[in-house]
């Protein structure tokens, strides 16, 4: 029996549940445990308030290291860079949407000068901020349902959400907008199971759901992020995607009030570098992106 590890909200149980019916498929029986997390039990301060890295993923962490769970399943854009000693990350699914979409309050009826915008996201706030600098960004947490209904009950134009959680969990209705502009988290879109390193036996099962594609674009994703980040959260977007052999890269860091800002978009061949993440995360460094991530760690 695989005990599989989870949040308990609607969108962390589905995607759970999609590992377990993959895995029962070749025929290893498996169970749900939930876990709660800090970032769950806290659903007021915004996230890059909080001062804790992984605040999605700690319990779940915990839950391996004690031997609760058999595998963890994450979005993976809440899976910090650097994980625990003796975890490791031994698959990931295939990509869901990687976009951002703004959905609009259910009486919007125009754009204002001075709008209101909901996000707990400091790499949505700081792009919407550069693109709308007279706007206003208020913090918005809590599962998909709650913002939805935190959103309903505002005076807000609308707020920015995952496409991919949306269409999870069915609830792409109403009026919104894809954000095809905004540069989504890094590994935005993508499911990841993490397990012990010592757990060889399940190796086998996991290799047989991991999609390599996926895992070769987040990875060049969170290199480029943990390059950029040395431990600190900061506003920054990154997106990779194959065409054939062709690697399509753009990524950002952005002051969290979107006044600064350094975008990058290169093409490579896939097998160019040994290490695309870190090579573009240099060349923003190298931009100006240095001084600005010394800047932003002085501010936060």
């Amino acid at each position: 029996m695989i005990r599989i590890g989870t949040r308990n909200s609607a969108l962390a149980l589905w995607q759970a549940e999609q590992v377990k019916a993959t895995l029962e498929e070749q025929g290893n029986p498996c169970r749900l445990v939930l876990i709660e997390s800090e970032g769950d039990k806290n659903q007021h301060q915004p996230l890059y308030a909080m001062g804790i890295q992984g605040i999605f993923t700690k319990a779940l962490d915990t839950a391996l290291l004690n031997n609760s769970v058999d595998i963890a399943v994450h979005s993976l854009k809440d899976v910090p860079t650097a994980l625990p000693e003796g975890i490791q990350l031994a698959a990931v699914l295939p990509r869901g949407s990687v976009s951002d979409v703004l959905v609009f309050h259910p009486e919007f009826k125009g754009w204002k000068a001075t709008a209101t915008i909901g996000t707990g996201s400091l790499r949505r706030k700081a792009q919407w901020l550069k693109k709308y600098p007279n706007h206003r960004v208020d913090n918005l947490r809590g599962n998909v349902q709650t913002r939805l209904n935190t959103l309903s009950k505002s005076d807000w134009s609308g707020a920015i959400f995952a496409k991919a959680g949306l269409e999870r969990l069915e609830l792409m209705k109403g009026s919104y907008e894809v954000l095809d502009w905004m540069i989504p988290a890094p590994a935005q879109g993508a499911v990841g199971i993490c397990s012990l390193t010592t757990n060889t036996s399940l190796l086998s099962s996991l290799k047989e759901i991991h999609c390599e594609t996926t895992d070769f674009c987040v990875s060049v994703e969170r290199q480029f992020l943990k390059t950029l980040e040395g431990g600190c959260t900061a506003p920054i977007g990154a997106l990779a995607f194959l065409n054939g052999n062709t690697l399509q890269f753009k990524g950002g860091l952005f002051h969290p009030n979107g006044t600064v800002s350094f975008v990058l978009e290169e093409t490579l061949d896939r097998n160019a570098l040994a290490n695309p993440g870190l090579y573009f995360a240099e060349k923003i460094k190298a931009q100006g992106g240095k001084d600005l991530m010394i800047q932003i760690k002085k501010e936060m």
